[in-house]
């Protein structure tokens, strides 16, 4: 079939062509953003998952239901070496340099613009070729302690867009990267624009780690904030996100061919895409087959392993990677880590450090006290490929 029609996207954040099976994390982030809006509180969101699952996908959807109920936003991809305040300034000016534009808002964004100068100031953040031609506000945002004055920061935004009649929502993609300080802050900021009703929300993503070290970071943070989980699709969401991107390029799929993608992705949404993709590049016509589908995993799977898995694993060191060949041995997670200790034949403390190495990195998250699994959907069947092949 002409692969110029071909509907389906297996791209880092590519929006599907069909968001199946994710209504009611859209409509719960819609209803928060227009009650924000009406000065009636609602929680936050951080959607928890593992890669591949569409958390970033939703972000951005969320960021678009946002824009469309006149909320200025400001999104921000964390990064495992990156500096966080350094990220969120740029974001910050921009909402305010809007917000500047009118008329009623105009002094309170003045303040806020003075507040970040103290901001920027006091914790030396570099701001680029950005220049803030307004003075510091002495005692607002300056004290230091990043809890304390990043509250400051965003009751002043949230002053400035209520004075537009607006509200401001924050995003922030790839949570676990946050440094704790910085984590622990950012929830207080939020917690204190919600005291004081202001328009402003939140909406995080991140690994499954990130309910627990957001309640370690803020006990009040699970009454701050709802944690939707975003895992692989039931199976009626996942022929849906098939079955009507095929059908709206007036194409077909049989319904063995449905099972079959289903079965060999799991229903993530990633694999969903990328089967998708590559069963309609091979069929000739409709309906895409089965056979078609069989073929399009040899296509699918070396895609995944040359590109989405490798990347990853690259990035690990000769010791971390005897670590997750130990995990994929012992079969489908999760692990105990002293049954990896007992695969390497060490000790379970001494491999503490791998480990944490491992968690810092992306690669596997412990889901409780003692349990590790990765955190890329069928990662272990990719290692298993690897040894049985002898390359690594």
């Amino acid at each position: 079939m002409d692969p110029v029609r071909n509907p389906f996207v297996p791209g880092a954040g590519s929006p599907p062509p069909e968001m199946a099976g994710r209504n009611e994390i859209i409509s719960d982030a819609r209803i928060a953003i227009q009650r924000a809006l009406a000065g009636r509180s609602n929680k936050s969101q951080i959607l928890l998952g593992l890669r591949g699952t569409g958390k970033t996908v939703l972000l951005n959807r969320i960021e678009q239901l946002a824009e469309e109920n006149n909320h200025l936003t400001s999104f921000i991809e964390a990064q495992d070496r990156g500096d966080f305040l350094s990220l969120l300034y740029p974001q910050v000016y921009q909402a305010l340099r809007k917000l500047s534009g009118i008329e009623e808002a105009k002094k309170y964004a003045y303040d806020a613009m003075r507040a970040l100068k103290s901001f920027v100031g006091v914790f030396k953040i570099s701001v680029g070729d950005v220049t803030l031609s307004v003075d510091p506000d002495m005692g607002t945002a300056d004290s230091g302690n990043i809890e304390s004055d990043l509250g400051d920061l965003f009751i002043r935004i949230g002053q400035a867009a209520q004075a537009a009649g607006s509200g401001w929502s924050l995003l922030v993609d790839e949570m676990q990267y946050l440094p704790k300080k910085h984590l622990a802050a950012l929830i207080m900021a939020i917690h204190r624009t919600n005291q004081k009703q202001l328009p402003v929300m939140f909406f995080g993503a991140g690994l499954p780690q990130i309910a627990a070290l957001s309640g370690n970071a803020k006990s009040y943070a699970e009454r701050l904030f709802s944690f939707p989980s975003v895992g692989a699709l039931n199976q009626e969401a996942a022929r849906l996100a098939i079955r009507l991107p095929i059908e709206n390029e007036k194409e077909s799929i049989s319904d063995d061919a449905l099972d079959e993608i289903i079965k060999r992705t799991e229903g993530y949404p990633f694999f969903l895409q990328e089967w998708g993709y590559q069963a309609w590049n091979i069929a000739t016509a409709s309906p895409i087959t089965v056979d078609n589908v069989k073929q399009a995993s040899d296509v699918a799977l070396h895609r995944l392993d040359q590109d989405f898995f490798r990347v990853r694993f690259d990035r690990l060191t000769p010791k971390e990677r005897e670590y997750v060949k130990a995990m994929a041995k012992l079969g489908k997670g999760p692990y105990r880590s002293s049954d990896v200790a007992a695969q390497l034949k060490e000790d379970v403390q001494a491999l503490g450090p791998c480990r944490a190495k491992i968690i810092a990195k992306g690669m596997i998250y412990s889901q409780s006290y003692g349990d590790i699994a990765f955190t890329v959907p069928m990662f272990e069947d990719y290692l298993t490929r690897l040894q049985e092949k002898g390359k690594i």
